[in-house]
């Protein structure tokens, strides 16, 4: 984890920086396209966030990020989309995987700050909250992220070790959880 203790105004202008640099990588604007459905397509996302094409390894990390920006979710199905081709995909459990964390401190307080394997740079906000899921056979638990319109990110165990460094307990609904702070807003990352 890296830490910028620098100042800065607000998180406002955290969300500026990070617009400009993200600039010219604008994403499309894949929910305005509604083409018709053209079929499946052999691509798969694994659990650890590598793509496969026909049970092959997508090698070209520039491929996989020019992918995952015409990434969308309808319902419980993923879609390459284009303004005219719609085509499904299998995603094992998340589409993004995050990789790294930063905690950056303003005056209103810190801010995590993730990136994700395709680039994207999340603010955890209440726009793109965290949350931890279950399984409730080993008990594991698997950490999530918002990252835009319904596509959310797993948080790689590092990361995840790395927030539960930073957190501190509360009390919520009469029961202690551990969490961490980020943009004022506090975000469980279990019971204790």
């Amino acid at each position: 984890m890296s830490k910028d203790t620098s100042q800065n105004s607000d998180f406002s202008s955290i969300l500026s920086e990070i617009s400009k640099s993200q600039g010219a990588n604008k994403l499309p604007p894949v929910d305005q396209w509604n083409p018709d459905f053209c079929g499946d397509m052999d691509m798969v996302i694994k659990r650890d966030g590598s793509w496969h094409y026909q049970n092959s390894p997508i090698g070209r990390q520039r491929l996989v990020k020019m992918f995952s920006t015409v990434l969308k979710k309808e319902g419980d199905d993923y879609f390459l989309v284009t303004p005219v081709e719609k085509l499904g995909i299998t995603v094992e459990d998340a589409p993004f995987l995050v990789t790294q964390m930063t905690l950056k401190q303003t005056d209103e307080g810190q801010v995590i700050i993730f990136t994700d394997n395709c680039d994207n740079t999340i603010l955890l906000t209440q726009d793109n909250p965290l949350w931890v899921e279950q399984d409730e056979k080993t008990g594991e638990p698997s950490p999530y992220v918002m990252v835009r319109k319904n596509l959310h990110a797993l948080i790689h165990r590092n990361v995840f070790y790395e927030l539960v460094e930073l957190a501190e307990e509360r009390v919520l609904d009469g029961q202690k959880h551990l969490g961490v702070v980020s943009a004022g807003e506090f975000y469980s990352l279990g019971a204790i």
